[in-house]
């Protein structure tokens, strides 16, 4: 069992920048596929980023490519979304997610891949 605590979010202003960071307990870190989902009100949670055990491999949804940046650090076991240039649209309840995986090249970018979820953390964006 995998417990995430997401960080990070908070109001910012069109064109801002935050930084998410999710830290998870447990062993073997490098083993789990990481994956950001958000979900705005009203609106279904959808897949936003993802990144393979050994972070070699990432995905990300066509409405944040070039604007954010999913990362990991396996020696302080967390994921972190750097997210620039934010948009009003951004605005949501960002969840990071978590699924071991015995291939460490592996991400997921289905909700329904991942057993283990954050509590979920806000960002707003005001235009």
């Amino acid at each position: 069992q995998v417990q995430l605590v997401e960080s990070g979010g908070g109001l910012v202003q069109a064109g801002d920048s935050l930084r998410l960071s999710c830290a998870t307990s447990g062993r073997s870190f490098s083993s789990y596929a990481m994956g950001w989902f958000r979900q705005a009100p009203g609106k279904e949670r959808d897949v936003v980023a993802a990144i393979s055990g050994n972070g070699g491999r990432t995905y990300y949804a066509d409405s944040v490519k070039g604007r954010f940046t999913i990362s990991r650090d396996n020696a302080k076991n967390t994921v972190y979304l750097q997210m620039n240039s934010l948009k009003p649209e951004d605005t949501a309840v960002y969840y990071c997610a978590a699924r071991e995986t015995l291939y460490s090249g592996a991400y997921y970018f289905s909700e329904d891949a991942y057993p283990y979820w954050g509590q979920g953390t806000q960002v707003t964006v005001s235009s």
